[in-house]
């Protein structure tokens, strides 16, 4: 408040009477000063201010980060993604590319020489995702790699010789039958569908060897399976790679980890022997070991969470690290000097750095509070390079030294000095069950704290996901417009144990709704939600979800069903969860009975009551449209109020920002239609 005083008083001393016009104006710069007028609100716009921070890569001699920021352009209404790097010291960063095209994956060459990165820069119609350089004393960026088919992943050899490469097989054409209808899709597999992917056929991805002088392109791996998570052991003779070789790959996700030669014709070797996934290896500084995932449970099933393991390079029985810690591991890296390896962890709306102890298997978490970590590179001397998010902050990257976070890059800091955000603040209930279920209310800014505000149960998807504090524009543009927003970990979630998020194998549309009717009702006791102004929505499994709720509990006035399905039986051989529709229910016509009652809100369609908003992407082969029409149309029948938005050419998740605003706009104008 002084610098808006001090402002007033310096063009009218006290005593004076200026005109009245001049005051007028006067007094409106000091509200402004002393309000902070500039902030606002978050609203759907903000989809196109919102900066993505990603795959960071740290360069060899531990001075530079790589990474991607990809920003939405409202001109061509489409995501530009651009590589930056920044300084580990904090002295600032560098925008390196600059083209309408995107360019992703950044990776440092082992020499420190170049700054890798794949685009599809060609303009004209044959343009294919490639391998690009830049040297780094400067100079613009040129094309490496010139071949026939997309590059979906690399890596360079330590010596910078070669670059492996990971190609999926693929249809090339002839210039002249580009104008041609394309070719019949044949297919014959068991998993025959993927969104984005769209028809599998028998199309396998295969790893590469490329020469970077000669230019030579060898074949390191055949067969009629798919290769993946590759990487070089230190001394650059072998490569480390993931792939499911079981007689029919597709029937189960029992990937082994396999070590080859880096040489073309050579026989690869099975280094796991696990009934279910082992996945993402890492080579230890010294080549003797490699760390990798490897799910806690032998029977497949969807809810299972990664564990971190150490085998020999050599072969032999794994040690489990985490076997007695019950949360999911991700993104493990070695410390230089190969005596320990630092992971994330989720934990119950948190995930946070923990380092283990190679020689021990003891632990020590070294990030805590409301955060959500989900890249960590150790630099080697106790700190690490992070990307980081909190509720209030979309993701940046950060120094993590002694549990504090030091930021480094600050492409949101604009952003986050205009606008105004709704608190975050973890709450914890017992459900039913007498299991503690924990949640995330999002209470809006300006709204007093003690009043009853209408309430918005927002549902996540997955279900093998969790809500945690990280930054969520669409719950921040809900509560922008005045509404509490609850999100709750329902049984099925992450975070609490493996036994926890196994508890509805089989069983959908149970335990979940117990749990999010159960948090609801106690909102309401602890006089947070009012009673009478309730909604509910979520997109993906957060939609089935809504579907099950609404047709279980009739007090919730408005729902919007993103991406959603109720006529399970109907989805089989219509989206791409055969394996786990099989695995956990059966087949349909030798187990009816567990197919219609996971299909109950269909068939208690006259039980629903609330409006509901649909929406979904036209090609969605994840959760396909069909399950949203079913519903649209079951609630129109009856006459309830329902409405259906297609996006079209759109997948799972939307890839055009006037898409994503589209979509605030109509959850905004649905929810106050009903709410308000």
């Amino acid at each position: 408040m002084r610098s808006g005083w001090l402002f007033f008083c310096i063009i009218f001393p006290p005593n004076t009477n200026p005109p009245m016009k001049i005051f007028t104006i006067t007094v409106l710069v000091l509200i402004f000063t002393v309000t902070g007028f500039s902030q606002r609100l978050i609203n759907s716009s903000d989809v196109f201010h919102v900066r993505h921070v990603e795959e960071l890569a740290l360069s060899p001699d531990k001075k530079w980060v790589a990474y991607t920021v990809s920003i939405a352009d409202s001109t061509d209404d489409k995501y530009d993604e651009n590589i930056w790097m920044t300084s580990i010291d904090g002295s600032g960063s560098i925008q390196l590319t600059y083209s309408k095209d995107d360019e992703g994956t950044p990776k440092w060459s082992p020499d420190n020489k170049w700054l890798s990165f794949l685009s599809s820069r060609d303009k004209d119609e044959k343009g294919k995702t490639q391998i690009w350089v830049m040297d780094r004393r400067g100079g613009e960026a040129k094309q490496l790699t010139e071949l026939k088919s997309n590059i979906s992943n690399y890596s360079w050899s330590p010596d910078s010789k070669k670059i492996l490469l990971v190609i999926k097989d693929q249809e090339v054409r002839p210039d002249s039958l580009k104008d041609k209808p394309a070719k019949p899709i044949v297919i014959d597999r068991y998993h025959f569908k993927e969104d984005a992917s769209g028809y599998l056929e028998s199309k396998r991805s295969h790893l590469y060897l490329f020469d970077v002088e000669s230019k030579k392109l060898d074949t390191l791996t055949h067969g009629n399976y798919d290769h993946g998570d590759a990487t070089w052991s230190p001394d650059g003779k072998s490569i480390a790679f993931t792939s499911n070789r079981t007689s029919d790959a597709d029937r189960n996700t029992n990937s082994d980890i396999w070590i080859i030669d880096a040489k073309a014709g050579s026989i690869p070797r099975k280094l796991t022997t696990w009934v279910d996934y082992d996945k993402h290896p890492v080579w230890s500084p010294d080549g003797k070991s490699i760390a990798y995932l490897r799910s806690i449970s032998e029977e497949w099933d969807t809810y299972d969470e990664p564990h971190l393991a150490i085998i020999s390079a050599s072969g032999g029985e794994p040690r489990i690290l985490t076997e007695s810690l019950d949360r999911p591991v991700t993104n493990p890296e070695w410390s230089p000097d190969g005596k320990s390896i630092v992971s994330l962890i989720e934990d119950d709306r948190q995930r946070y750095v923990m380092n283990f102890d190679v020689a021990s298997g003891t632990y020590k978490k070294l990030s805590s509070g409301d955060k959500s970590v989900t890249v960590v590179k150790p630099l080697g001397d106790g700190r690490y390079v992070v990307s980081m998010s909190q509720f209030d902050s979309p993701h940046e990257l950060y120094i993590l030294e002694n549990e504090k976070f030091t930021q480094l890059t600050t492409h949101n800091d604009d952003f986050k000095r205009k606008h105004f955000f709704a608190s975050a603040e973890g709450f914890t209930f017992k459900n039913k069950d007498n299991l503690s279920v924990g949640g995330i209310l999002y209470w809006p800014h300006g709204k007093p704290k003690g009043m009853k505000l209408p309430l918005i149960l927002w549902i996540h998807g997955g279900p093998v996901a969790q809500d945690e504090y990280e930054f969520d524009l669409t719950v921040q543009t809900l509560a922008a417009q005045g509404y509490a927003i609850a999100s709750i970990n329902y049984r099925g979630s992450n975070g609490k144990g493996y036994p926890f998020a196994r508890a509805i194998f089989g069983d959908w549309g149970h335990y979940e709704v117990v749990d999010l009717i159960d948090g609801i009702n106690y909102l309401i006791k602890q006089g947070i939600a009012d009673e009478k102004k309730l909604g509910i929505g979520g997109w993906s499994y957060g939609g089935i979800l809504t579907d099950y709720v609404t047709a279980t509990d009739s007090r919730f006035k408005a729902a919007a069903s993103g991406a959603g399905s109720a006529l399970q039986l109907t989805m089989y051989g219509t989206d791409q969860y055969v394996q786990q529709y099989e695995m956990e229910l059966g087949l349909p016509w030798k187990n009816l009975d567990k197919w219609m009652k996971v299909s109950y809100p269909f068939f208690k369609a006259d039980k629903i009551k609330t409006p509901t908003l649909y929406m979904v992407g036209e090609n969605d082969f994840n959760v396909p449209a069909t399950g949203s029409e079913q519903m649209y149309q079951a609630l129109k029948s009856q006459g309830i109020p329902a409405q259906l938005v297609i996006y079209p050419k759109q997948h799972h998740g939307l890839i055009v920002p006037s898409y994503w605003k589209d979509r605030y706009d109509r959850y905004i104008k649905w929810f106050a239609l009903y709410l308000k």
